[in-house]
């Protein structure tokens, strides 16, 4: 039998609390959470009550769990953006293989301190760019592997964030400022700069960009919009991006129709129509998307050109019914299209058949980020389990700094007008 992992986490919002205890908690033969850290006491209280942690074992923070000696073989680090490297770098002091919530930091200098760190103390750090482990994109990633498409020439991909989940994390929401937290190309696409790469197998050598803040800002507010939602707004009726409709009233996650998970699980924790009315009469899920104190783009393109030529051309925007990548990938014997929504891939071979391949049928669970989530705490407890081998991991820290460099960079273009930028 394998040995049982033990680890603690810090952050414990939606990926700490939702994703990773949750994980736990179906597999405790595979890892036991031994401490836990949040700045919220609430979320404390409910996790530690739910995995019998003793109160000894239960932090107010971050720093205070890292003064400790360690406590476990691993950490999960899930807080906020820009608290990630600060926190990782004690964690690796102390001696913990961390799994690193994306993105590692804003700031590359902070990056390259990490990837330091990481190699000083002969630690795994495994940043969690979950697509790689999905069905859907692994299925992708083999048929070019296996030369199916020949040569990959030229990829589009598009990432539609959907209306409301802009209006959720990027409006209202913890990542709506990059001063805060990142810029939005990084916080969220730096999943789509990660798979693309990968699936590219090339390096980048320019990047471009262009894209803005178009509709969530004062000046396109409707007349009669309210400061909130709640506050006798005139446009409610017409508005799709009314709080109430969202949080309350909407069939899929209104809090009316019994949905307690994400998003209304973030509005009000252990949420109820009650807990959920009151929070956006007072918290920041409440107010108009008009009058927030956001910056992030809600949409956003980038040029990429990779060595020897490969181009990738990514589109990511608020302005989609709804939430899921597309991509089509070109290459010089036939094409591959991939429809994430619908977990289907369709492969066209240049003067041959078209082949449809819906990855449901794989019987694999695909919950999570497409079943990724799952399937990466499997592999990295499995490289835990055997640190020497490091082939149970889709990454490793060096390819997710990559990443982050490319998306630093398109935000770098944005801001100058689209300037073309080496990574030279």
């Amino acid at each position: 039998m394998s040995k049982q992992i033990t680890t603690v986490i810090i952050g414990l919002g939606g990926r700490g609390k939702d994703t990773y205890a949750e994980y736990i908690r179906q597999n405790p033969d595979k890892m036991k959470i031994v401490a836990i850290a949040d700045i919220e006491p609430e979320k404390v209280d409910k996790v530690s009550k739910a995995f019998n942690i003793p109160r000894e074992m239960c932090f107010e923070s971050a720093d205070d769990l890292l003064k400790e000696e360690k406590l476990a073989d691993t950490a999960l680090i899930c807080t906020q953006d820009r608290d990630h490297v600060e926190e990782a770098l004690v964690a690796l002091e102390r001696g913990y293989h961390l799994l690193l919530e994306k993105p590692i930091s804003p700031e590359l200098e902070e990056c390259k301190q990490l990837l330091a760190a990481a190699k000083k103390y002969n630690k795994h750090v495994i940043v969690c760019h979950v697509l790689r482990y999905t069905p859907f994109y692994e299925t992708i990633k083999a048929m070019i592997t296996e030369g199916k498409i020949g040569e990959v020439v030229s990829i589009q991909a598009i990432e539609n964030v959907a209306y409301w989940h802009q209006a959720h994390s990027f409006v209202r929401g913890n990542w709506r400022r990059s001063d805060e937290t990142s810029p939005m190309i990084l916080a969220k696409c730096c999943h789509d700069m990660d798979i693309l790469l990968w699936l590219a197998d090339k390096r980048c050598k320019k990047v471009s960009s262009f894209g803005s803040t178009y509709l969530f800002k004062a000046e396109k507010a409707p007349e009669g919009a309210a400061m909130r939602c709640m506050d006798g707004c005139k446009c409610q009726d017409e508005c799709p991006y009314d709080a109430v409709k969202c949080y309350i009233d909407d069939p899929k996650m209104g809090i009316k129709h019994g949905n307690t998970g994400w998003p209304v699980n973030i509005v009000a924790l252990d949420p109820t129509l009650e807990k959920v009315t009151e929070a956006l009469k007072e918290g920041p899920y409440g107010r108009c998307v008009y009058h927030c104190d956001n910056d992030v783009v809600d949409h956003q393109v980038v040029n990429l050109e990779l060595e020897e030529g490969v181009t990738i051309n990514f589109t990511m925007s608020a302005f989609t019914g709804r939430c899921y990548r597309y991509l089509k990938i070109m290459g010089t014997q036939g094409c591959i299209e991939g429809h994430m929504d619908k977990n289907l891939v369709v492969y066209e071979p240049f003067g041959g058949e078209k082949v449809e391949i819906d990855i449901t049928k794989q019987g694999e669970s695909l919950a999570g980020h497409g079943g990724g989530d799952y399937r990466m705490m499997d592999r990295f407890i499995e490289l835990i389990q055997n640190p020497e081998a490091n082939t149970s991991m889709g990454t490793t820290i060096e390819r997710s700094i990559e990443s982050h460099v490319v998306a630093l960079l398109a935000e770098e273009s944005r801001i100058n007008g689209g300037k073309c930028l080496s990574l030279e």
